[in-house]
Order: structure tokens, then sequence, then C-alpha cells
């Protein structure tokens, strides 16, 4: 009696673990605190279930909230959270902005701008939307998308040529506005055209506005193909 008993008390201890959410091992001791439904618990770490950490490759994930750059440019939804990152250029915020734009070196706007429609009647007046950018920049329209034509790739790479003077290691400004891929595809492009101080400032008119730095208004450099 005395046996079973203690074999009783054994299981109803038992019970009350697991009722606890306390995992028992098979010697009957308490191993761990079981993982919720979703999770599998797998030598005492908890994952996803279905999901050891790892991506495909590997490689450990990025962290939750980040946006990782893509092999090549941004082809489509432009506007969008943008990496945190530019590999071979620097990312600069305002205040480094600022620093460089007071030491003269060349900010370069990439924002696209609204053609004027075809088909219009002959003596339509024809007003484009007003832009602002950073004063002294030189306005390349259009060159951020992730494929251009040759036609631009020349114009845009004219006007770095312009901006720097023909100097691979002058450093340049590349920007639009906040959540643009349009920079970060522009000053990649530059990067792979050989220009080695890349500094690529993601917030853009916005973050300089908010700072409280004035912007002027702007006319783009003539597209070629207009």
């Amino acid at each position: 009696m005395a046996f079973k008993a203690g074999s009783m008390r054994r299981s109803l201890l038992v019970l009350a673990l697991l009722a606890a959410g306390i995992v028992v091992s098979a010697s009957g001791g308490a191993a761990q605190a079981a993982a919720p439904a979703d999770h599998a618990v797998v030598a005492g770490t908890a994952t996803l279930a279905g999901n050891s950490g790892d991506g495909a490759s590997g490689e450990p994930e990025a962290p939750a909230g980040t946006v990782a750059e893509p092999d090549g440019y941004r082809m489509d939804a432009y506007r969008a959270p943008t990496p945190s990152t530019l590999h071979g250029g620097t990312v600069i915020d305002t205040a480094t902005a600022k620093n460089l734009h007071e030491a003269g070196v060349p900010f370069i706007d990439v924002l696209p701008r609204a053609p004027r429609p075809a088909g219009l009647p002959e003596g339509t007046i024809w007003r484009p939307k007003l832009h602002k950018d950073i004063p002294g920049s030189l306005w390349l329209v259009d060159t951020g998308y992730g494929a251009l034509a040759p036609v631009m790739e020349r114009y845009f790479l004219d006007g770095l040529r312009r901006a720097t003077g023909g100097d691979f290691g002058q450093p340049i400004v590349v920007y639009c506005k906040r959540e643009c891929w349009m920079s970060y595809n522009a000053a990649k492009r530059a990067i792979a055209a050989g220009y080695t101080a890349v500094r690529w400032y993601p917030d853009g008119t916005d973050g300089w506005e908010e700072a409280g730095f004035p912007l002027q208004s702007k006319e783009p450099e003539a597209r070629p193909d207009e």
C-alpha cells in the first residue's frame, strides 16, 4: 500500500507540473518550461516551429525592422523604407550633410518630375509642379530609376562629371526625399561608375527642412530626350 501511495503521489505531482506548464523528463524530473503552442523545444532551445532562425542559405536573418540592400537596383515601389547601409558608399545624417554642404561638397538631387503630357493642344501652357531642393544642388531629374535608357545614363554620368570636375575621388552627396529608393539607386549607380567618395543622404529634403535649413526653387538640368 505504501508503494501504491508513493506512485500515486508521484503521478499527482507530474500532473500538477504539467498543468503549471513544466515539461517533465522521463526520469520524472522537471526539465524546463514548456514552449508556447506555436514553438518547438529542441535540446533546450525554443524556436519557431519549422524555422531554425536561419535563412535558406544558412545566413542569419536580418534583425526585425531592417531593410536589406538588394543585389542590384530597386526596380519598383520606390517610395518605401530604405536600407541603413550602402555598399561602397557612406550613409549620412542631416548634421553631416549640413557640414558637407558648408564645405562646398556637390549635392546631387535625383527626384523625378512628371513630364509634359503628350498630345496637349497647341498653345497649351504646361507648368510643372514647383520643386525645391537643397541650395546649390544639381538636379539630375529622373536618374534614380532602377533601369535607365542609355541616353539618361549618359545624362547622369555627364552631370556627375560636371559636378566633380572629373575627379572620381571628389565627395558627392546624393539625395531626393525620405524613404525614396531613387536616391539609393543613384548613389549605387555613381559607385558603379567608379566614384569612391559617394555620400548617400536618405532623409533628403525632408530631413533638411525639418532641421530648419532652407530649400530653394530649382529647375532640373535639361533632359537630353526632351
